[in-house]
């Protein structure tokens, strides 16, 4: 059943315009991969009213894109996220700064909060890639 689901928002991410993904970008299983883990908090996404407008790092914003925005780590920056309600992770790319909401360490894109199940607040682990 994960794999239809996760078969499904591939499929609806390249309906919707989004650039191309690799099968490695989206982990919907927890990732085996070790990295160095960096923080844990909460996570929030963002979108609405950003897409399509320029990032932190200059490049433009696109919701249904793998990235997110971090405080400080530098751009570019590879970050697998891991909800740790669901398990679930995935790899995103550090694209611009924030979140400026207090309390919060990572604002994942709309595409990337999908892919591990976060609608609103959720509790996150970092781990840099």
């Amino acid at each position: 059943m994960e794999q239809r689901k996760v078969t499904l928002l591939i499929a609806g991410l390249f309906a919707s315009g989004a650039s191309a993904l690799t099968p490695s970008l989206v982990q919907a299983e927890p990732d085996d991969r070790s990295g160095r883990v960096v923080q844990s908090g909460r996570a929030s996404w963002y979108g609405p009213g950003f897409h399509g407008r320029r990032t932190a790092s200059g490049e433009t914003f696109n919701a249904n894109a793998l990235t997110a925005a971090h405080r400080t780590l530098p751009f570019g920056t590879r970050v697998r996220v891991m909800n740790k309600t669901t398990g679930r992770s995935v790899v995103v790319r550090i694209n611009d700064r924030g979140p400026y909401a207090h309390g919060r360490v990572i604002d994942l894109s709309r595409a990337s909060a999908q892919a591990i199940g976060v609608s609103g607040i959720s509790s996150v682990e970092l781990a840099q890639l």
